[in-house]
């Protein structure tokens, strides 16, 4: 089911859940195939350009420029796009993809380099990129060799924004069994607030730090903390 709709859950710090939905081998081909004839349209321009100021600098020299500017087009263009603000070139942008950390997160220019500079590699062999299409088709998250040296994936650009996990809503309210202090209150009144950004594991954790008050452990302390809550928010809006 993970590889039908490539949708993957990544779980951060204090629990929270981001969904990323990882591109397959496909559209990255064709995101590629547009930033090649962008750097092939920019290298014949330069070429064109060259012919003329071959006359003025010698032949060896236009040459050198020629493949100077090829190398920096095939090495460098998608590191300068992909370390950028946007975290895509200009083709996975046209196809709505982004580079990210395997949290989500920006990618470095240090990654940038790692995983394009073993481009070379995912292109073996004879260039057929067989290396990296098999390495995508056998890793979860459709990670050519590049990508999993630099701990990056390639995802949609555009992510869900909505928590994937609601907060459960309490059934009743009920009174904390003692009185508590306004440091407490304001912990448990976010408890409930924030719930719907954690996992189910992750609000019963913090939920049973809390059982001597609740009576209870597991997701039966998570329903008493939460209709607790709800109370002391009632009771505050009253």
């Amino acid at each position: 089911m993970e590889k039908i709709d490539t949708l993957q859950t990544v779980e951060l710090a204090e629990g929270v859940e981001i969904r990323l939905r990882t591109a397959g081998p496909m559209l990255r081909a064709g995101a590629y195939m547009i930033d090649f004839l962008i750097r092939v349209a920019i290298l014949v321009l330069g070429g064109m350009l060259a012919v003329f100021a071959g006359i003025a600098v010698g032949e060896n020299v236009v040459q050198g420029l020629i493949l100077l500017c090829w190398f920096l087009l095939d090495w460098i263009y998608p590191v300068v796009f992909e370390s950028g603000k946007r975290g895509a070139t200009p083709g996975k942008r046209a196809m709505g993809l982004r580079v990210v950390q395997a949290n989500g997160s920006p990618i470095t220019v240090g990654q940038a380099v790692v995983r394009n500079f073993l481009r070379f590699i995912d292109g073996m062999p004879f260039f057929t990129y067989g290396f990296g299409v098999a390495s995508c088709l056998a890793s979860r998250r459709f990670q050519r060799l590049g990508d999993l040296a630099a701990g990056t994936v390639v995802v949609y650009a555009r992510l869900p924004s909505s928590p994937i996990v609601a907060a459960p809503p309490p059934v009743s309210a009920i009174a904390p069994p003692i009185a508590l202090g306004a440091d407490e209150i304001r912990a448990l009144t976010q408890f409930r607030e924030r719930a719907g950004l954690w996992t189910e594991a992750r609000r019963v954790e913090l939920a049973d730090h809390a059982s001597e008050l609740t009576g209870a452990t597991g997701m039966p302390g998570v329903t008493r903390l939460m209709a607790m809550a709800h109370w002391l928010q009632e009771r505050r809006g009253s």
